[in-house]
């Protein structure tokens, strides 16, 4: 029997702080003092406190969101805005390129990215390179 007792007493202690904690949890998100909330034991009205701030506290915390939310993608939008203009900006640029490339430089680049293979290094026009010839080492034949 004393057990029992002794158990309702703790947990009324165990309510009674947590809702202490409850409402200086929420005050301090609210900014409002504790002393504006006060639990009063004799009737429901300390629980539609607790609710009501409850609520409150909940809807700080959605605004909160909301608005960082919205921050975000205002961000995202404009990442969005530069890279399609940027995109643009190399579809014409590749166009450009295609048009000015001779048929042999067009099946040339094809046939690279089909293997695979990195695009050759090309030289300045003007600047190329006599082919290489082998070196001759005497005017005789040997047989």
């Amino acid at each position: 029997m004393k057990s029992q007792w002794c158990r309702a007493v703790a947990m009324d202690l165990g309510v009674y702080q947590l809702r202490h904690f409850s409402i200086s949890f929420l005050s301090s998100l609210l900014g409002t003092e504790n002393a504006s909330v006060r639990l009063d034991n004799s009737s429901g009205a300390s629980v539609v406190a607790i609710d009501n701030k409850i609520e409150q506290a909940m809807d700080l915390v959605k605004s909160h969101l909301m608005y960082a939310v919205r921050e975000e993608v205002e961000v995202l939008k404009e990442q969005i805005k530069e890279l399609i203009e940027k995109n643009s900006q190399l579809e014409q640029e590749n166009n450009l390129l295609k048009t000015l490339a001779s048929p042999e430089q067009l099946a040339q680049f094809q046939a690279q990215l089909q293997t695979g293979s990195p695009p050759a290094t090309t030289q300045p026009q003007g600047t190329t390179q006599p082919p290489a010839q082998p070196a001759s080492q005497g005017s005789g034949s040997t047989a």
